[in-house]
């Protein structure tokens, strides 16, 4: 049974009883999931980028075809399963409570409670492809993705390093993509590089939680971390 046949099973079972709030939504993923650690992080993350990309589509005021085609490159939801994620999606939207609300009761439903949680620096990440789906990080999703980051505890120069990761390279400096000070030794951006190459590799990040429907996110993630070590490399062998 896919992760989209569960989110089925969750937002009907959320939407009979009549729950329109995030409390109720995260109690329900506590409750219905409680007996599968590993199921209940799968669905904690979807439903986390779910819900915070309806926080931030409404915080931006506007929602793009390009970024309704992110939406779905990530998630790549099955036809018949569009109906539900659209519920949770419209659910997030609709509740009264802000965005702040939303990013720190997900912060507390998937995230580890230590700073720079892996599992919520994935959520920001397919934020960021979300938002950046038509071309530009507009200035409302840059303040709502930097706020949401702050609730999450990721600290500021690991923030720099994943807003480096988005954009591109010709902006970017290439050692903040790669979290790395400038002027380090070649080995040591090497050593550093591979690291960050085997941290971030997609079975890292199914075996943290990341369904396998949103390796998107981990080939975009890895792809910027390549092309930013051979920028890095490049320079090294003209000195």
């Amino acid at each position: 049974m896919s992760i989209w046949d569960r989110i089925g099973e969750f937002v009907a079972r959320v939407t009979s009883t009549a729950a329109t709030g995030v409390a109720d939504v995260v109690e329900a993923v506590r409750t219905i999931f409680e007996g599968d650690a590993e199921l209940r992080r799968r669905v904690s993350f979807s439903i986390a980028m779910i819900a915070l990309s309806a926080k931030m589509a409404k915080a931006d005021g506007i929602v793009t075809q390009d970024e309704i085609r992110a939406f779905q490159q990530i998630f790549s939801v099955p036809p018949k399963e569009t109906r539900n994620v659209a519920r949770l999606y419209d659910l997030a939207q609709a509740d009264v409570a802000g965005f702040e609300a939303y990013a720190e009761r997900m912060a507390g439903l998937c995230g580890s409670g230590r700073p720079n949680c892996a599992m919520l620096e994935d959520v920001i990440d397919g934020l960021f492809h979300i938002a950046k789906a038509d071309g530009l990080l507009h200035e409302r999703e840059g303040l709502y993705l930097h706020r949401v980051a702050q609730i999450f505890k990721i600290s500021e120069e690991h923030y720099q390093s994943i807003l480096a990761r988005h954009l591109d390279l010709g902006e970017a400096d290439p050692y903040t993509v790669l979290g790395i000070e400038r002027g380090r030794p070649f080995d040591e951006v090497r050593k550093h590089y591979r690291k960050l190459v085997a941290h971030n590799h997609p079975d890292k990040l199914i075996a943290r939680g990341l369904p396998e429907e949103f390796i998107a996110i981990a080939t975009t993630r890895i792809a910027a971390i390549n092309a930013a070590y051979e920028m890095i490399e490049r320079g090294f062998r003209h000195l």
